[in-house]
């Protein structure tokens, strides 16, 4: 369901604007006014030009926080770059500190498609446009609340088999690529889900456990996955005392028994 959503559905429409020949004193007060960290930038025509954000402020000449290069490594860079930088730091007009290459999106783009987009560019906040013209824009926010609106979804409440539950968990198993599910054992008992077995890098157990919270019917959740050192084959970790001495009868007599943290998971 929710993979289906499209920008549309969650952007934010009524956006605040500035045109491209307001001061970069009259774009603070705007940003600092309605609490947000950037603001689009529109010509005369309406059309969208720009963007500033708190980024683009970060380096200014009333903060003598401008960028300082050394002179040989100015000879190096494109005179462009550095009358960019140079106007950034000291330009009193919207036009003249912006960034100009906008990404943007379609009101159809789905989530995936925004994400996506955000984490190629480092972008916070997306413009959405239709025809060429801006009709909202879609921040990180958006994306959180429409994460909210999911989580908050009924779930089926329809009790499961045990069975049923433990097929569902191995098949996730087998699907995600990081969980060693050849080394993982699982039972359900009452929706209760039981894990025997090892894993080679600690991390393995947080995306053992989400695989399990995905399966639809679990009530609970015992790790009993010991972590075991990949190249000697030594116990360094396990979940329970219980476990550690049954580890510990395994070993042959006269023989040490490998070390073990016997913390509690």
């Amino acid at each position: 369901m929710y993979a289906q959503i499209r920008a549309r559905e969650i952007m934010s429409r009524q956006v605040a604007c500035i045109p491209a020949d307001a001061t970069v004193a009259q774009a603070i007060d705007l940003m600092m006014d309605r609490r947000i960290s950037a603001l689009p930038v529109t010509d005369r025509d309406g059309q969208l030009v720009g963007i500033i954000s708190e980024g683009d402020l970060l380096r200014r000449s009333e903060l003598g926080t401008e960028r300082e290069r050394p002179r040989w490594l100015q000879y190096l860079l494109s005179p462009g770059r550095l009358s960019a930088e140079y106007a950034r730091a000291y330009g009193r007009r919207v036009d003249e500190v912006m960034t100009r290459e906008v990404v943007t999106v379609g009101k159809d783009a789905s989530l995936a498609e925004i994400v996506a987009l955000m984490e190629r560019h480092q972008v916070k906040r997306l413009p959405v446009l239709c025809t060429g013209r801006m009709v909202g824009i879609v921040a990180r926010a958006d994306v959180v609340r429409a994460l909210a609106e999911a989580m908050r979804a009924p779930t089926s409440a329809a009790p499961r088999r045990d069975a049923a539950i433990r097929c569902d968990i191995l098949a996730e198993f087998v699907r995600v690529p990081c969980i060693p599910a050849a080394q993982i054992s699982v039972m359900v008992l009452d929706g209760v889900v039981d894990l025997a077995g090892a894993i080679t890098d600690e991390r393995e157990r947080s995306a053992v456990h989400a695989a399990v919270g995905t399966v639809p019917g679990v009530t609970g959740l015992h790790d009993h996955l010991i972590l075991i050192e990949p190249l000697s084959g030594e116990v360094i970790f396990v979940p329970d005392e219980a476990a550690r001495q049954e580890i510990q009868q395994e070993v042959r007599p006269g023989e040490a028994a490998p070390a073990a943290n016997a913390s509690t998971a």
